[in-house]
């Protein structure tokens, strides 16, 4: 049996292949969470906690790059449990990821702030950030192999969207935590009521490991090590050397959506609060709504995607990122809540047509002898140059032009790059990617 015939005949019974999505929605749902609840307190909370000598919008632009931080450290937590997910175990990895992730979060909400023990406390947040994209760095992916490597060919995407689902139901627990605190504490939110948010992961973390741990192991990898046991003992080297242009693939898409994404859930929240002077439930609600509507659109997308083709699916999703930056502006600048909502929730939605498909997507792109490595080095490096820099590109462009117009532009490069990384992949992905049979 070859390599890229074990992810047509090699797949996990329904009943395993469900709780395998379960798992994997729930891990990267707690992923997400995590990354949300200090993106929102980046923009709402950190400029006063941590760096309360600087004016608000530096202070935001240093609350940001302390976001952009846990980004860095995501390749190389990628390069290492991709290692031992080609080689000893995928379902172990994640476990390892989960549990060392939530513990960053939780020492986030128990650190003291820059009144109590001064610069240390923006040291603390850095050092805790940059642990916690270490870890980061192999859970997604991992996720994205373990939900397609045990569903049936026909319904790979569809159940991929598992794994890319769990984002957005991360931001919903997140938005809705902070709202809830926020309603709970009133006042003193500020003072120890953001706190709660990040406590509250530990929870969310016990569940997801009783969960991850009942799961078997990806039968696309055991079948990979009892027919093909000559495979590559450094899995990077066999990234580089068979899927280089694969990998450039992978990097330009992600970086491309989350570039788009970041600006939306994190940048856009900021922006509204400090420069629009609007009432921040506005966009945490709109938030809300937003990724509810992703969740949705995740599901559709991939269906359509196992019937037509991810190609096409991904595609759209690109092109739509380039029309809908200069309107999503647009209609934030007007102050309109009603505007605000259609901006975020048609954004998000809209790009569920690339984020949906995206676990199938990558797993098309790398043989599984190597699929962790590449995946996790493809993935993570398009989400530090996307996300991790774009609330700090957004913000620094904002503060040099005085306008939103040179963001929008950065936006519609981000749709540009992803469309171009969709085209270098094409024929791949046509030929690996195993659709639903036509009526």
């Amino acid at each position: 049996m070859s390599e890229q015939s074990l992810d047509q005949k090699t797949h996990s019974d329904p009943r395993q292949v469900r709780r395998v999505a379960v798992a994997s929605s729930f891990g990267t749902g707690i992923e997400l969470y995590d990354f949300l609840i200090f993106g929102l307190a980046s923009g709402l909370v950190f400029p006063k906690l941590f760096f309360p000598q600087s004016d608000p919008l530096t202070g935001v632009l240093l609350s940001f790059l302390t976001f952009g931080v846990g980004f860095v450290p995501r390749p190389l937590g990628g390069l290492v449990f991709g290692h031992f997910g080609d080689r000893v175990s995928r379902r172990l990895m994640l476990v390892i990821c989960l549990v060392a992730t939530g513990i960053c979060t939780v020492g986030m909400g128990l650190l003291p702030t820059y009144q109590t023990v001064g610069p240390l406390a923006p040291v603390l947040l850095v050092v805790l950030r940059t642990l916690q994209g270490f870890f980061m760095g192999g859970e997604q992916s991992g996720a994205f192999l373990m939900v397609t490597e045990h569903a049936p060919a026909g319904s790979k995407a569809f159940f991929g969207a598992a794994a890319t689902a769990g984002s957005p139901m991360g931001s919903l627990l997140g938005i809705i935590a902070f709202q809830i605190t926020a309603a709970a504490t009133g006042p003193a939110f500020t003072d120890w009521g953001w706190r709660i948010p990040f406590l509250a992961s530990a929870v969310l973390v016990v569940i997801g490991v009783y969960i991850r741990v009942g799961l078997e192991e990806s039968p696309v990898f055991r079948e990979l090590k009892e027919e093909i046991p000559d495979t590559p003992k450094v899995p990077l080297g066999a990234v580089f050397a068979k899927a280089g242009p694969m990998l450039l693939a992978g990097i330009l898409v992600n970086l491309g959506f989350n570039l788009f994404v970041f600006v939306i859930i994190t940048f856009t929240n900021a922006y509204g609060t400090q420069v629009l002077r609007m009432d921040r439930n506005i966009f945490l609600m709109a938030g809300l709504f937003a990724s509810l509507g992703q969740l949705i659109f995740c599901f559709i997308a991939s269906r359509i995607a196992d019937r037509v083709g991810l190609n096409k699916v991904m595609l759209g999703g690109a092109i739509f990122q380039v029309l809908w930056a200069f309107p999503y502006f647009l209609l934030l600048n007007t102050r309109a809540p009603a505007a605000v909502y259609v901006a975020m929730i048609v954004g998000m939605c809209g790009l569920a047509f690339i984020f949906g498909p995206m676990a199938a997507y990558y797993v098309s792109l790398f043989d599984p002898s190597h699929r962790y490595s590449g995946v996790a080095l493809a993935y993570n490096v398009g989400a530090v140059l996307g996300g991790g820099l774009s609330s700090f590109v957004a913000t620094a462009l904002l503060r040099q032009f005085g306008s939103t117009t040179p963001i929008s532009l950065y936006v519609m490069l981000g749709g540009v790059l992803s469309a171009l990384g969709i085209l270098i992949s094409l024929r791949r992905v046509r030929q690996h990617f195993p659709m639903l049979p036509r009526d």
